[in-house]
C-alpha cells in the first residue's frame, strides 16, 4: 500500500492490493462513499494462489467458488469427485 500527494494539488494518488473477486462494484462504492470525488484506476499486478486444501470445506476459497457458481446459474454446492 501506497499513498503519494500530488506536489501542489490537494490530489492524493493510493496503490493498493485488490483481490478480483472484491473489486466488483468497488468503482460504485468508492464514487458513493466519497462523494463523486474519488476515482479508480485498476489494473492486474499478479496472481496469487487461494490458500487451503480443495477437498477440505471452510476457507475463503469456498466463498469464492459458491460466488461464482451462483453468478453462472450453478448450483453452488460442488459434486462429490467420486
Amino acid at each position: 500500500v501506497e499513498m503519494k500527494q500530488r506536489p501542489g494539488t490537494p490530489v492524493y494518488n493510493l496503490r493498493a492490493y485488490l483481490p478480483v473477486a472484491e473489486s466488483v462494484g468497488f468503482d460504485a462504492a468508492l464514487r458513493l462513499e466519497s462523494g463523486g470525488q474519488a476515482f479508480p484506476q485498476c489494473m492486474f499486478d499478479h496472481w496469487r494462489l487461494v490458500d487451503g486444501d480443495p477437498l477440505v470445506q471452510g476457507y475463503v476459497r469456498d466463498r469464492l467458488i459458491a460466488e461464482i457458481r451462483r453468478r453462472k446459474g450453478l448450483n453452488v454446492n460442488i459434486p462429490p469427485l467420486h
